[in-house]
């Protein structure tokens, strides 16, 4: 009996080490994947932070709702309390948010930041399509005001095209979707 415990536990140990032989002599050719392992690690540390300090921000606001799919973070504004009917200038009611979205983004420069305006079906579609792509810009003009890098923001208007809702005024919003720029976490970005 203590010979076949002798064995087992011989064996235990020999098992537990020839997993370990395989980690090790792969080591350089698994190094850059564990390289992207850590950027993807980063990238979610990165994330987190930055949805915690934008739920931060907006607390308290009836203005945006933020929202996380994975690594994307979308803050959706209701445009009623950005802009008057119709209209493609900021209400000055809306400073103190866009100074706090401006602050984290400026605190996160590794990521790209998509503006999009949507509008309700009132109205001519055409007109819509014009109003929601003006009202990005605007917003965007606006962040590039607070000091948002240029270069990381892209405005996009889709008019009523995108409708989440039967009630008119949810579905006149700017969305903003952050996603980190792969590259400044060690990837190749796909733009």
């Amino acid at each position: 009996m203590k010979k076949l415990s002798g064995y087992l536990t011989l064996l235990v140990l020999l098992s537990g080490l020839s997993a370990c032989v395989p980690a090790a002599t792969h080591t350089h050719r698994g190094s850059h994947q564990g390289s992207r392992i850590g950027a993807g690690d980063r990238i979610g540390y990165v994330m987190d932070r930055q949805e915690q300090d934008l739920r931060q921000a907006l607390a308290g606001t009836r203005a945006a709702s933020v929202q996380r799919d994975q690594n994307l973070l979308v803050a959706t504004f209701r445009s009623k309390l950005l802009f008057g009917r119709k209209s493609v200038t900021l209400k000055p009611g809306s400073n103190d948010e866009l100074d706090r979205v401006a602050q984290v983004l400026n605190r996160y420069p590794g990521t790209h930041i998509r503006i999009e305006g949507h509008t309700n079906a009132k109205g001519p579609e055409r007109d819509n399509l014009r109003l929601s792509a003006r009202q990005a810009q605007t917003f965007k003009q606006a962040l590039v005001q607070r000091g948002v890098a240029p270069h990381r923001i892209f405005a996009i208007g889709y008019g009523e095209s995108r409708m989440i809702a039967s009630n008119h005024a949810a579905n006149a919003r700017v969305v903003v979707v952050i996603e980190p720029r792969r590259q400044a976490y060690g990837f190749a970005d796909q733009y």
